[in-house]
């Protein structure tokens, strides 16, 4: 899955750079895609994803990947990021219990 973010499915786009002069040729819109290191504070470990800075703004702000996976729909999610959230669903029902 390259320059795709496996949190939010937010992939390359297209679209024309367009001249003064009004010709069209076409152009990749890139997303800002980084690899990161993301902690669960559930599984007690972290995890290596591909996340667009944006999603990364959104996990913060949800206060942390274990809440954010929780409201996630799975299917934006990558394979990935759904075996991490089947896990953090795991760990939390044991700790409850």
């Amino acid at each position: 899955m390259a320059r795709r973010c496996e949190l939010t499915g937010k992939g390359v786009l297209t679209g024309n750079n367009v001249s003064h002069a009004h010709n069209k040729t076409r152009r990749r819109f890139l997303p800002n895609v980084q690899e990161m290191a993301l902690h669960s504070d559930t599984l007690g470990r972290s995890v290596r994803l591909k996340v667009c800075v944006n999603a990364l703004r959104t996990v913060e702000k949800k206060g942390g990947l274990d809440a954010y996976l929780t409201d996630a729909k799975d299917s934006q999610l990558s394979l990935k990021a759904r075996r991490v959230k089947r896990a953090v669903g795991k760990a939390a029902a044991e700790a409850a219990a």
